[in-house]
This record gives structure tokens, C-alpha cells and sequence, in this order.
């Protein structure tokens, strides 16, 4: 019956920050992961929004072979007619394309204020959310401190900032912005990978968990590693390896065992029994409480709160194998295209989820990794595309609907790109139904949970476990269903890590 100081489950970005972390601090760590490889939903992200400072600086994953291909991609808002937009730098830092005198100038208040926000909420991102009890003032002194550095802005900052904060993201651009191109793209990168419409209460959020992040310095820059996002799991697992860790692939968990309220053991699917202090579960928490643990451990308040955790995923990823670059109208392919012909549209195409549906008329990003990496080539360019909205229980059910999704997405694509069905030699459309079955993705969300007001800090993943710790002993959450959310980041993985240290059974 191996013996180790922690064992962590699983091996997507969280599991492997998570299992960084602890080796760092000197526990003898091992990592089970049920796939062939690492990586988990990250192998469906084509572009990184950034990786937690502390994490690449922590494991030097440059010099594991972490290496930016391009550090500071553009964004393209692509339109039928040709006439596309071209936001240039870090979100937007200059534009490129036909826009009027008075959309520039709006547009540059607007990203100033933005950036300012999401900038003064990223602190948040390092810290343990607060237990709002007597006997955890360790947290809310953290909280307070933090919030004493929003006060600072001034008092009509402040008062701008709380406005924005809980207010939907069309509301803001109907209100600063008069063309349908750049509110179309805001629209599209606010509700990727939620469950949500730009007119969704609060969605404003999802924005800005997107920007506050940064890339070599840069906030809100998007970036593309060389060799892809494989790539960066790629570099985690290198360093993990000069530090001692563990990685056992092919190796499904089946039960974590409990005793008198403490972890004991997790036994793996081929009956092997594996011992250790501390378990860290990157899995979903339903999946880690309700079927690892089983729900009899629990009282009836924790299995409620946790069955009713949203996971409701939306977003495809389409993978096309072309015979040569296509033309997207002149658009510049080194640069992230983007379909949003404008925030009421990608407001239309979430419509259809609610009743079960595919958008009729999807919205999407698009990188072919060709255009930056001539490397990526050898066998024709690749297009990649995310693709919002889909539902995972689709009415039609997803046999029949397959294609029919793939050909409306098609005609969005040859709408823009006149041409581009006949390149196509090869597709791979990737559904939340996929999504939730290969990745063991509840709902087939991305983020494992929602990102909504209700689902964050002290909420998330639920009352009682936002501070990656369980009702069982030595049991710690560290999915992107806990804090701060999704995204390739592995934030809350080095997060949760740090609690199960701080817990001293770690080492």
C-alpha cells in the first residue's frame, strides 16, 4: 500500500499547480490522472489569457520550455461585408480599421476604466476567500485589506466602479458605444465559456475575470505558446518531474476512503490502494463529494449545496483540417478572428440554449496556429474555433444534432470566408455532451461552475467549501469550480495547495 505525503487527482492545469505547490513545500507527492496524458479541458484552449504569476515564476516553466509563439495577439472583429476591425495590443490599446472619431475616443475611456476595474479586483484571484465567522480573521482581514485598496480610487471612481460591477456588459456598450463590430466582440469575449448573454444579469463579471489577468507583464493580453496550449502542460510537467513528483496516467480513481471525518486512502480502478495525509481533487466537487466520498459522509445541507452547483455548459471547440490557408475576406489571419457581428446577435445566439437548441446562428473564435507558427503546418493549415451557444442536453439529442450544428456552423464560417468548405478535409466538432464525457465535466462547462455573483468568493464553489477545504479532514477542492474560477490559469489549484500547507499535513 504505497504511502505519500499528498495525492492530487488529477492532472489538468489546477491538479498540476496544485501538486507544484506541495512538492515545493517538501511533501512527497503523486498525481492521478484517468486519461493518457495530462492536461484535462486545457487541450480544448487554443489561446492563454495568462498563467498565474506565481505559478510560472514558482516552477521557472521557461526554462522547462515554456515559450511564447505570440505574446500580445490581436483581435479581429471579422464582418461579412469585409470591412473588418482590428483591435491591436492589449485589449484593444489601438484600433485598426474604419471607426469614427467619437467611437475612438469612447472606446479609449472605456478600456481605461475597464482595465482599472478588472486590475483592482485581480488581487482577489491570490486569496483565500473569507469564512465570514468570529474565528476566521486571518481571511476577512485579507478581504478588507483589499477592499480598502478599491477605496482608495477616489469616491467617483469607486462610484463608477460599483456601477459597473453588478451591471450587464450590452447595457455598458449600448450606453458608451456606437459600433456594432467592437460591441459585438466585447459582447463575444465577456460570455465566452459562460452560461450567459450579454444581457444576462452581472455579466459584465465575466469580462472581467477575462482581463484582469496578464501575459509577460501585460493585462489583458492574449497569447499563444509555441507548440500550443499542450505546450504549458507540457513545461508544468517538466518541472514537476525536477521536483520529485509523481504523474500515474490511465489511473482512475474509484473511491476516496474516510474515516472518523479524515481522508484515509483512494483506491484506483485496478484495485491498487494508495495512502496519503492529504488528497487534493481537481475533479468537479460533485464528482470528488458525491461519488469518491459518496453522499452518506455528508449531512443533508452539504449534499444539497453541492448538487446544486450550475454547470451548465455552452461552448464547442471545431477543429478543421484545410488543404490550404483560407481568406476570410482579406482579415489578417495572424491575428484571433472573431464572429460577433454585434452584442444583440451573440444575445440571439444564447436565446436558443434556453429551449434546448443550437444557436441558428453561432458566434465564435477563431486562431489558425499556421499563421503564427509555420511550424504547426507540416500536414495543412488548422483552423480551431470556440463556438457559442449549444446546450448539453440538446432537445433533438446530440446523434441527430451533431450535424446539423457542424452545418450551421459551417455557413457561418463560408458567410466570412467564401470558400473555406471546400478546403476542409477533416472535422472535429467537440459539444459540452463531449465535453462532460471526456473530461468528466458535470453540465460540460468549461469552468466546472459558473462564474455568476452567487458562485464567487466565499460562494464558490458553495457556503461551507470556499475555502478548498472540506467537511472531511485533509480533503481539499481544487477545480476551477472553487475560487477564483476558470481559465488556464491554475489559480485555485495553488491556491487550495496552499490551505492544505497552511493545514499542516501537506509535509
Amino acid at each position: 500500500m504505497p504511502s505519500f505525503d499528498a495525492i492530487v487527482i488529477g492532472a489538468g492545469i489546477n491538479g498540476l499547480a496544485a501538486a507544484g505547490r506541495l512538492a515545493m513545500a517538501g511533501a512527497r507527492v503523486t498525481v492521478l490522472e484517468s486519461a493518457p496524458a495530462a492536461g484535462g479541458m486545457a487541450n480544448l484552449a487554443h489561446l492563454s489569457t495568462g498563467i498565474d504569476h506565481r505559478i510560472e515564476k514558482a516552477l521557472d516553466l521557461a526554462s522547462h520550455g515554456l515559450e511564447w509563439a505570440e505574446p500580445n495577439v490581436a483581435s479581429t472583429a471579422l464582418s461579412a461585408s469585409g470591412n473588418h476591425l482590428t483591435l491591436k495590443g492589449a485589449f484593444g490599446e489601438s484600433i485598426e480599421g474604419t471607426l469614427s472619431a467619437a467611437d475612438k475616443a469612447a472606446w479609449t475611456a472605456l478600456r481605461r476604466d475597464l482595465l482599472g476595474n478588472a486590475a483592482a479586483l485581480a488581487p482577489f484571484k491570490e486569496m483565500t476567500p473569507p469564512r465570514l465567522a468570529r474565528d476566521h480573521g486571518a481571511n476577512i482581514w485579507d478581504l478588507v485589506r483589499n477592499g480598502l485598496a478599491l477605496r482608495r480610487m477616489g469616491r467617483d471612481r469607486l462610484r463608477e466602479f460599483m456601477r459597473l460591477m453588478l451591471i450587464n456588459v450590452h447595457d455598458v456598450l449600448e450606453d458608451e458605444l456606437g459600433d456594432d463590430r467592437l460591441k459585438g466582440l466585447l459582447a463575444f469575449d465577456t460570455v465566452l465559456g459562460h452560461h450567459a448573454g450579454p444581457r444576462s444579469p452581472n455579466s459584465l463579471l465575466g469580462l472581467y475575470h477575462r482581463i484582469s489577468s496578464r501575459v509577460q507583464g501585460r493585462q489583458a493580453a492574449l497569447a499563444l505558446p509555441r507548440g500550443g496550449m499542450t505546450s504549458v502542460i507540457a513545461a508544468m510537467q517538466k518541472a514537476l518531474s525536477t521536483r520529485g513528483v509523481t504523474l500515474r496516467f490511465n489511473a482512475q480513481v474509484n473511491t476516496i476512503r474516510v474515516d472518523d471525518d479524515r481522508v484515509q486512502s483512494v483506491t484506483l480502478a485496478n484495485g491498487d490502494t494508495l495512502t496519503a495525509d492529504v488528497v487534493v481533487s481537481a475533479l468537479h466537487p460533485a464528482t470528488t463529494l458525491m461519488t469518491l466520498v459518496g453522499a452518506p459522509q455528508f449531512d443533508t445541507g452539504v449534499v444539497r449545496r453541492v448538487q446544486n452547483i450550475r454547470s451548465r455548459g455552452t461552448t464547442s471547440r471545431l477543429t478543421l483540417k484545410l488543404k490550404s490557408m483560407p481568406d476570410f475576406r482579406g482579415a489578417n489571419l495572424r491575428t484571433r478572428l472573431v464572429i460577433a457581428p454585434s452584442s444583440r446577435a451573440v444575445e440571439e445566439a444564447f436565446n436558443a440554449v434556453k429551449y434546448g437548441a443550437f444557436s441558428p446562428a453561432p458566434v465564435m473564435e477563431i486562431v489558425i496556429p499556421g499563421a503564427f507558427m509555420p511550424e504547426a503546418d507540416s500536414d495543412g493549415p488548422t483552423l480551431s474555433a470556440l463556438v457559442q451557444y449549444a446546450p448539453v442536453d440538446l432537445r433533438m439529442g446530440w446523434a441527430r444534432g451533431r450535424g446539423a450544428f457542424l452545418k450551421v456552423i459551417m455557413e457561418q464560417l463560408e458567410a466570412h470566408a467564401p470558400g473555406l468548405g471546400a478546403l476542409v478535409t477533416s472535422a472535429d466538432l467537440v459539444t459540452p455532451a463531449d465535453v462532460a464525457m471526456r473530461y468528466g465535466a458535470p453540465g460540460g462547462q468549461w469552468h466546472h461552475a459558473e462564474l455568476s455573483v452567487e458562485q464567487m468568493l466565499f460562494l464558490r464553489p458553495a457556503i461551507g467549501m470556499a475555502q478548498y477545504s472540506t467537511p472531511v479532514r485533509g480533503l481539499y477542492l481544487a477545480s476551477a469550480a472553487t475560487h477564483p474560477g476558470g481559465g488556464v490559469a491554475g489559480s485555485a489549484g495553488w491556491n487550495a495547495a496552499g490551505q492544505a500547507i497552511a493545514g499542516g499535513g501537506a509535509a
